[in-house]
């Protein structure tokens, strides 16, 4: 056993790899009891958070204890058929959230300072 935890300590995981995975195309009847026990086979779970929104219907946050358990159950879990559908696991990447506000934001900018100056954005 103290071999095993020494081992895992000298693997070196891709940057994008967290505790936090992000599980998408779930069944919209699905309980966070049942993604716990999908997903809690692959290690402790601290959190699951399930979508109720109808924007966010049908996805997940699940957050486990360590690392390597979310990598292992990303490998594994990733296309697991769940009710006849296929799941997505992906790492939670909070960059790639605020990146995408960042640029709504600089278009709006854009805009404003095109209408501003009278710029059509129409090269002649």
């Amino acid at each position: 056993m103290a071999l095993a935890a020494t081992r895992r300590t000298n693997v070196r995981l891709p940057p994008e790899v967290n505790r936090i995975l992000y599980v998408r195309n779930l069944p919209y009847k699905i309980t966070a009891e049942e993604i716990y026990d999908i997903f809690g086979k692959f290690g402790p779970i601290r959190q699951v958070r399930v979508g109720v929104n109808p924007e966010t219907k049908g996805t997940a946050f699940v957050v486990y204890e360590d690392i390597f358990d979310a990598k292992n159950a990303c490998d594994h879990l990733s296309g697991f058929n769940v009710c006849n559908r296929y799941l997505v696991v992906l790492y939670y990447q909070s960059t790639k959230l605020y990146q995408k506000v960042d640029a709504e934001k600089k278009q709006a900018q854009l805009d404003a300072a095109k209408r501003k100056y009278g710029v059509d954005g129409m090269a002649k």
